[in-house]
């Protein structure tokens, strides 16, 4: 993948002013952290607002807080995009601190999450989600629980499909050809293949443009889905990373 991208960058600091806040001040999750219990796990996210955690420093995720770790990322991914993760729970201090965050990973198998420590990533606000349904060929773009835009996409073939369940964009990238298979631009998600695990980066899945219109409407891809042109254009300015992506049946 990294041969056919020239990189976006999502620098952090862009990401945390489009969220209003990070979490050290308390800003970004306010009025939510008032109250709590010492070693309260408190869910986080709704319809309307999810949100995200960039990496700060090269930092560790482990099955339980403190106890039990399993991997390591750096402030970038292997494409040179800062790494994001899709945020689910925090676990609070005493004083309602954030101290430990549970976050999905950009990793097999699919839905894997962790827990890492507070103190190394920023957080902050995501409003948009996609939800995609692979029977109807549809997604829908979200904004503040509100659908935005809808359209017709490709999907997975029967031999490739694209996998089902909950993931979050963690990175968006410029191919260097842009009237190439990937179009104009790819939202990469926290997905990978089912099925093509040899592919370069383990067969990572993304929302992409196409330079074959007439796949739009049908099960042929090797599990991304594909959009139209003009509207992967749109997604790909109003989606920030961290967005959540729903993905079923």
């Amino acid at each position: 993948m990294k041969s056919l991208f020239g990189v976006v960058a999502i620098l952090a600091a862009g990401l945390l002013a489009a969220g209003c806040g990070s979490k050290r001040s308390g800003g970004v999750l306010g009025a939510e952290v008032q109250h709590c219990h010492a070693a309260e796990v408190r869910p986080l996210g709704s319809a309307r607002v999810a949100y995200a955690a960039v990496v700060d420093r090269r930092l560790n995720a482990f099955r339980r807080p403190g106890d039990g770790r399993f991997a390591t990322f750096g402030t970038k991914n292997v494409n040179g995009v800062p790494t994001v993760f899709g945020v689910l729970a925090v676990k609070l201090s005493r004083a309602c601190a954030p101290q430990w965050f549970r976050v999905q990973l950009p990793r097999r198998p699919n839905g894997s999450s962790g827990w890492v420590r507070a103190r190394d990533v920023e957080v902050a606000r995501v409003h948009t989600r996609i939800v995609v349904n692979v029977s109807a060929r549809r997604l829908t773009l979200f904004r503040d629980g509100k659908p935005e835009l809808t359209t017709t996409v490709a999907v997975g073939s029967p031999a490739t499909p694209t996998p089902t369940g909950r993931y979050y964009v963690n990175q968006r990238l410029v191919p260097t050809d842009t009237t190439g298979p990937f179009g104009p631009g790819a939202i990469g998600i926290s997905a990978f293949s089912d099925v093509l695990t040899g592919w370069t980066q383990g067969g990572p899945i993304a929302i992409h443009g196409t330079n074959e219109p007439w796949s739009i409407g049908h099960a042929v891809s090797n599990g991304c889905i594909r959009v139209p042109n003009d509207v992967l254009r749109r997604i790909f300015r109003e989606t920030l990373a961290g967005t959540p992506v729903i993905i079923s049946a």
